[in-house]
């Protein structure tokens, strides 16, 4: 799959020639070097190769042959600026193997290095908004970002509020909600705004299991409700609940410098409840008796969970 005409005829200059790269960026490229003509036209064939191999085979390229002349910007466009800073640059202080280094942002142009950049995975295109200023602007585009995005909430069960912030970015949008779907510290936000399935484990009582539909197979799982008054309910022809009154309690502690050391829910004095996530970011908050995990809800408009970050 081609990208543009345009890249087609830079890759083609690229494959008629013999190039070196002599450098790294921000650690995401390795020191390697060609002898050989360069096939390039092998990484268009294989979009998910393509493009970011020729970012970077282009990143700190130099000819081979010292003599030749140096092209910054468009071909045949000589830029004697950017050669001192490519030079400036460059860890042998000489330019490379020959000559200035040539970044591929002024090479191949913004919009085909945009191109580029949608087939590189999420990880290598935020690592690329901290080459230069030039780069920010387009690895950090919601362009980029907004598909991307897309696909990373696709299947999961909760979305965090604080991603849908009025005015955030689509990487800021990312980055805080995969940060916040690895977050096990649970807030009263999160226990309020869900739906919770409750059952019990083998080890209950089994008139308990008796009374739960989940082991019977009979009908759903039972679920249960968290108020922001402390309280705690349950449907009203729940037969486990027995209508009795329940609240509940979130309990933290540190130690060292805001360092967690224990974290867990109590519901009235029942054995205290450990927390965790599951892949898709559900909830689960379980003891040795009985378990609760959240419903999925990723419809539910404006998110869930805390509007701050609580990580």
């Amino acid at each position: 799959q081609s990208i543009t005409s345009y890249g087609h005829e830079i890759v083609d200059r690229l494959r008629n020639d013999s190039y070196t790269l002599v450098g790294s960026v921000n650690g995401v490229f390795s020191r390697f070097c060609w002898k050989a003509p360069f096939r390039a036209d092998l990484y268009l064939e294989t979009p998910h190769h393509t493009a970011f191999d020729i970012v970077a085979s282009s990143l700190f390229v130099a000819r081979s042959n010292g003599g030749a002349k140096q092209r910054c910007g468009r071909w045949g466009e000589k830029d004697p600026a950017g050669e001192a800073r490519c030079r400036r640059r460059s860890p042998s202080g000489t330019g490379g193997a020959g000559g200035a280094a040539r970044d591929p942002l002024l090479v191949l142009g913004p919009d085909v290095m945009t191109k580029i950049l949608e087939f590189a995975d999420a990880r290598s295109v935020a690592r690329c908004t901290v080459v230069s200023r030039g780069w920010h602007e387009i690895a950090a585009s919601d362009r980029l970002w907004a598909p991307k995005y897309a696909k990373l909430l696709k299947g999961k069960a909760h979305i965090p509020r604080l991603s849908n912030l009025r005015g955030a970015s689509r990487l800021a949008a990312y980055s805080m909600s995969i940060v916040d779907g690895k977050r096990t510290r649970i807030m009263k936000e999160d226990l309020c705004d869900h739906v919770w399935e409750f059952r019990y484990k083998k080890a209950a009582p089994e008139y308990w299991r008796n009374l739960d539909p989940s082991w019977k197979g009979t009908s759903p799982p039972m679920h249960r409700y968290f108020h922001p008054n402390g309280s705690h309910t349950a449907d009203c022809d729940d037969k486990v609940w027995g209508g009795h009154e329940c609240t509940y309690s979130i309990m933290t502690s540190y130690v060292g410098e805001g360092q967690i050391r224990d974290h867990y829910v109590r519901i009235n004095r029942w054995p205290p409840m450990t927390v965790s996530r599951k892949e898709d970011w559900r909830w689960e908050m379980s003891n040795h008796l009985y378990c609760y995990i959240s419903v999925p809800d990723a419809e539910k408009e404006g998110g869930t969970g805390p509007l701050f970050p609580a990580w």
